[in-house]
């Protein structure tokens, strides 16, 4: 006997795009971690999701541009699929107040009335700030002077497919030190993607920098790249 077909599930009705925080000791939550945290939350507010076909149908929630472990970020993207049309700030406020403490829906929007493409589409750079603890100012700027002076920066990571070297230089449209001593860092996203650590080993590399203690991490703003203008837009604003 052949296997009975999955049940065909109905499209999505309306799809919500929701920029979230991750603060606090979430920022050393893993990625999986949290999606598991915002599945929980979607079920806990009665959020009318709609569902993938298939054997194994699950809810259609899309994640975009996720932070590395041990970073905070102001700036997280997540989208719903609904079966059902509902207020976005009602929904927003619902998944709010079930979300762990340190994740935090900052803002909730129809995708219909938002930029147009997918969340990848929108989300090609980063705006970071790398906060050194105690490392010298002096050795820092020097640091960074010899960065921005070198054409090509290569360095090597551990990726799923081994160890790989690539020029972390190419990415980084701003690199200075902020007047409160943290690391201002403008990114690019690339492929293969370059991280704040990246540059951080680059620093060491170019300009022997030196970071005692752990560098803390923390996205402030994550959307569409103006080169020229050094700037980050918001990928939900609308149309």
């Amino acid at each position: 006997m052949s296997r009975q077909q999955p049940e065909q599930q109905a499209p999505p009705v309306q799809k919500l795009r929701i920029r979230y925080a991750k603060r606090g000791r979430l920022r050393f939550t893993s990625h999986r971690d949290v999606s598991r945290a915002i599945e929980r939350a979607v079920v806990r507010a009665r959020i009318p999701m709609a569902y993938s076909s298939g054997f194994h149908p699950h809810p259609r929630i899309s994640y975009a541009g996720a932070s590395p472990t041990g970073a905070a970020s102001e700036s997280e993207y997540v989208e719903l699929g609904l079966a059902e049309v509902r207020d976005p700030a009602e929904i927003g406020t619902a998944l709010d107040a079930v979300l762990p403490d340190g994740l935090d829906v900052v803002t909730i929007v129809d995708a219909a009335g938002s930029s147009a493409g997918s969340l990848s589409d929108l989300l090609t750079a980063s705006h970071w700030l790398l906060d050194l603890g105690a490392a010298p100012a002096d050795e820092v700027g020097a640091a960074v002077d010899a960065f921005l002076a070198t054409d090509s920066v290569t360095v090597e990571r551990m990726t799923k497919k081994g160890m790989r070297s690539f020029d972390c230089r190419a990415a980084v449209v701003r690199l200075a030190v902020a007047e409160s001593g943290q690391l201002d860092l403008l990114l690019e996203h690339t492929v293969p993607a370059v991280r704040p650590d990246d540059v951080l080993t680059g620093l060491r590399e170019v300009g022997g920098l030196a970071v005692p203690g752990t560098v803390l991490l923390t996205r402030v703003a994550q959307g569409v790249l103006d080169r020229e203008a050094g700037t980050v837009g918001d990928p939900l604003a609308a149309r």
